[in-house]
């Protein structure tokens, strides 16, 4: 794309007589390539150092400012940004103001307003080409101003410039909104702050509202200590409010200086609350938005190929900083990571012809060949990526990597190919047509000779993203930080899916990899029905194991909650909607494949753009007074390093090139549907994880209730011990299964006993070497490499090997192995304030489990039904529990008639079970005494009675 940069001086009349004279500067695209002028176009479109030290907001000689105030509020980590500026001209002559503020070069502007002694200018964002008419009809009659939009590294600059005669008043206001992306675990919102000269009346107030709540504010102190107690931090469970208020005094450089002291960009960190790995679901203004950051997931292993550029250009800060990196990286791999390195210049080299594990052995030496790397040459990209991408494919085809792991190429380069093939366009193409679905490629472009648009494009049509690392000291972290943000992928091929008819516009759905400390966010529209609560199904593969998740919100409840929020941002979802749409879109333009695909994308940038008044390459933001007869014009730069999309709908884990997959579906056949639709819409799937109706169970404090079939009768009996001890259940060394179950006591003595339950649950199966510790706060998975922690808050299916675990959201937790064995842990929660009770677990096995003829176990040697001879019943001292006399293993035993509680379908009030009540803690019906089943840890068999 070319640009030309003009320069329109025109004059503005206004009331009283008095000429304005406004400084136009814009940016102008055409539609067509001129690749010889990149490396210029590249270098004009960022501020140089000197043109940042000498930044300021407000610029003019002789001028007070009187104000300068900047509101954000990020409802949902969507935020809307408003900075305001008063100034007067107190000079003795007609001059130049200048009103400059940097953004995020993520962030859309939405509106600039302007007040000049009452004129009041109003911004409008229009379709780029009828701004440009309309500027033009006022530039005709010589009324016009304009606005620039140059780069930085990480921001962009907004300028406007006003020429304004003596004792003049003006009013700037700009609005701006943007995503936030976490990135590793946090997000950061960033606002530059340099006023470049004492305020009297200098505020930053950033308002935080999280639904979910906040779990952590942080604020590195970027400014300087001299300005830590004019920071102050409010923080409740759901909203935080940042205040940064400097006296004069403050804000001086000395005490007696008359500049500011303020430099620097104003960083707020937080994070949020997640109840559950199945993600926050939020509906609000008729939008939805679905955010996806799971954590305490065992990494994936990864194969990773590291390209890297050693030409001639690479030679001095860039290699030495590369080579600083890349020590740090490599130390970063562990023996289950695959690797290697291929460095090129006009020819191309491997440290190691195909991937090694990522021993110590391996690592020290991958780090003594980088170390000796001398740049010199020329650049040939197509042939080291070529080279990369037979590696990998090799590896996966001799079986030397897990299938299940993450295979990525890692590509630094600083230039332009000079060498083999130099057009980027078959480069591209070569590229593409060799990858495997299962890679993806990651580009860093290192300074600004290298064609940021082209690094782009061939990472986001491959599954990966691009980054340019800007060449100065901190180029190595940079480096590291990014790398980072991919080192440790959990999860693959995450699809979020919604049921028929229920959602319509969604978003990008579906997602190569999800990286830790990342987050994936998907948004649509809600559309009309009779249910007030929607559903989405999140479907992933883990190390090992693949999984589904389900997330429920309330359609109406987030919105009256907003109405309550002072400071909230109430159209954020619809806002945000639109806002991650646009950028997709953006990506999808770069990449079309024909020109009427690319036209039709283009429409609908402009249309969304206009709807939802966003100043995009596509359109500009056109600033008329009220009559409409002066006008401004601003535009959007299209700069080809603005990576406008990293991370939009990964968080920053791995944006892709996948297409995304139709967005309703029929959900999985375990899901019971909240509300029934039309048989034609959903098939209700078979009620597979329900336990039979005849159990044997263990429940409250804690009761056992034993089922005997021939019999036709249950046996209760309760243990009695201590919190803390471990007792076994099912210990079946022939299937290699354990159950064990840990006590917990109650908050203190009632009736002058201390009531024990169950408070953790273990399943553990030794084939496998897979384990499913379930507590009242958890349930974790474990097979001896990977740990996989999931909540209570969601519920959830796991799939691995032979084992199935089906969570139910805040009800129980199903286990089955191999079909043939079943397991139910129940969840029961109490008030948090009870003064004795506490959370605890039941646990409910089916009858007709195939264990081994090995197992015993408080509850498996039953699996071997004793024969039961109950008689002599007659009216005891309760007169609703009738004796009776009991033989059953060669004991004689007094019992008692009762009833215990099973609780599968009633957890509050339970269903009566009548049964045969064993005293003394089973003694007499269960083999030696109870302290015989108690075992050291949770994954322990019983020794052999």
């Amino acid at each position: 794309m070319r640009r030309l940069l003009l320069l329109l001086l025109g004059l503005l009349v206004l009331q009283q007589g008095r000429c304005f004279e406004f400084v136009i500067d814009g940016e102008w695209e055409e539609e067509t390539s001129h690749l010889q002028d990149h490396r210029e176009r590249h270098k004009r479109a960022i501020l140089t150092s000197e043109e940042q030290d000498d930044f300021e907001a407000i610029r003019g000689d002789d001028i007070t400012v009187k104000s300068y105030k900047v509101e954000s509020r990020i409802t949902s980590r969507f935020a809307h940004t408003t900075v305001r500026s008063s100034v007067i001209n107190t000079g003795s002559k007609a001059q130049s103001i200048g009103f400059n503020v940097q953004i995020p070069k993520r962030a859309f502007i939405t509106n600039f307003t302007m007040n000049v002694n009452g004129i009041i200018f109003i911004g409008s964002v229009k379709e780029k080409t009828v701004a440009r008419n309309l500027y033009a009809q006022a530039r005709a009659r010589g009324k016009a101003a304009g606005i620039v939009r140059a780069n930085s590294q990480d921001m962009e600059t907004f300028k406007t410039e006003v020429h304004v005669p003596p004792g003049s008043n003006i009013e700037f206001e700009l609005h701006y909104q943007e995503m936030m992306h976490r990135k590793l675990n946090f997000y950061e919102h960033s606002l530059y702050l340099q006023p470049g000269r004492l305020v009297p009346q200098f505020q930053v107030d950033v308002y935080i509202f999280e639904p979910k709540g906040i779990s952590m504010v942080d604020l590195p102190n970027s400014l300087g200590a001299q300005f830590t107690e004019s920071i102050k931090v409010t923080k409740t469970k759901d909203k935080a409010h940042i205040v940064f208020k400097p006296s004069l005094q403050q804000q001086r450089k000395c005490e007696n200086c008359t500049g500011s002291a303020i430099d620097g960009v104003f960083t707020v960190r937080y994070d949020v609350n997640r109840d559950s790995n199945a993600g926050e679901l939020q509906v609000s203004d008729g939008h939805f938005v679905q955010f996806f950051a799971p954590s305490n997931l065992s990494p994936l292993s990864k194969n990773i190929v590291f390209v890297i550029d050693v030409s001639g250009s690479m030679w001095g800060v860039k290699m030495k900083q590369t080579v600083e990196a890349m020590q740090a990286i490599l130390d970063d791999l562990t023996i289950d990571d695959h690797f290697s390195i291929i460095d090129f210049n006009h020819n191309v080299r491997c440290w190691s012809e195909e991937l090694v594990p990522g021993s110590s052995i391996q690592i020290e030496d991958a780090k003594r060949y980088i170390q000796n790397i001398k740049p010199n040459g020329g650049t040939n990209i197509n042939e080291a990526l070529m080279r990369a991408v037979q590696m990998l494919i090799k590896a996966a085809n001799q079986g030397l990597i897990d299938p299940r792991s993450v295979s990525m190429i890692i590509l630094v380069s600083d230039g332009d190919p000079t060498v083999g093939e130099i057009k980027l366009s078959t480069i591209q193409k070569n590229v593409k047509r060799v990858m495997r679905e299962e890679f993806s490629l990651f580009s860093l472009g290192i300074g600004f000779d290298v064609d940021y648009d082209f690094l782009e494009r061939i990472a986001m049509e491959n599954r990966g993203m691009a980054q340019r690392i800007y060449a100065n000291h901190d180029a190595a972290e940079q480096l590291r930080t990014f790398y980072s943000q991919v080192s440790s992928p959990l999860l693959r091929r995450i699809t979020i899916q919604f049921p028929d008819d229920s959602v319509s516009d969604v978003t990008q759905n579906r997602f190569d990899k999800y990286f830790s400390g990342s987050e994936l966010v998907v948004a649509g529209k809600v559309l009309p029905s009779n249910s007030n609560i929607l559903t989405s199904y999140t479907t992933a593969s883990a190390s090992r194991m693949d999984i589904t998740l389900e997330t429920e919100a309330d359609t109406a409840e987030l919105d009256t909650e907003l109405t309550k929020q002072e400071h909230s941002f109430h159209g954020f979802a619809r806002q945000m909607w639109a806002y991650i749409t646009i950028k997709q879109l953006i990506s999808e333009r770069s990449l079309a494949p024909t020109a009427a695909k690319k036209r039709k994308i283009t429409q609908r940038i402009m249309a969304l753009a206009v709807e939802h008044q966003f100043v995009t390459p596509l359109t500009a933001l056109l600033v008329e007074s009220e009559g409409g007869t002066e006008r401004l014009l601003a535009d959007s730069p299209k700069d080809p390093k603005h990576g406008c999309c990293s991370g939009v709908g990964g968080g920053g884990g791995s944006p892709n090139g996948i297409a995304p997959v139709r967005v309703v579906y029929q959900p999985p056949p375990w899901v019971q549907m909240t509300t029934t639709p039309p048989p034609s819409q959903v098939e209700k799937g078979p009620e597979e994880w329900a336990l039979p109706q005849q159990v044997t169970l263990v429940d409250n404090d804690p009761h056992f209730i034993v089922h005997l079939p021939r019999s036709n009768m249950d046996v209760c009996f309760n243990i009695d011990s201590k919190p803390g001890n471990i007792l076994n259940l099912v210990s079946d060394s022939g299937t290699g299964l354990v159950v064990n179950g840990q006590l917990i006591g109650s908050k203190k003595m009632h009736k002058n006993k201390l009531n024990t339950y169950f408070g953790t649950i273990s399943i553990y199966y030794q084939p496998d070497g897979v384990s499913v510790t379930v507590s009242t706060e958890s349930i974790i998975m474990t097979d001896g490499r990977n740990n996989h922690s999931f909540t209570w808050g969601s519920t959830a299916e796991i799939t691995q090997d032979g084992m199935r675990i089906s969570i139910r959201k805040n009800s129980h937790v199903s286990v089955i192995i191999n079909d043939n064995i079943q397991v139910m842990v129940l969840l029961h929660r109490v008030w948090k304030k009870h003064p004795v009770s506490v959370d605890f677990l039941g646990i409910y096995m089916a009858d007709n489990n195939q264990y081994s003829p090995l197992v015993h176990g408080l509850i498996g040697q039953f699996s071997r039904e004793p024969e039961v001879r109950v008689y002599d019943v007659h009216e005891g001292v309760d007169p609703l529990k009738k004796q009776a006399t009991m033989e059953v293993k060669g004991n004689t035993l007094q019992v008692t008639r009762g009833w215990q509680k099973d609780y599968r379908h009633d957890k509050k009030r339970g269903s009566n079970v009548y049964c045969w009540f064993i005293h003394n803690s089973g003694k007499g019906f269960i083999d030696g005494h109870y302290t015989d089943y108690i075992v050291p840890n949770l994954n322990s068999f019983l020794r052999m009675l």
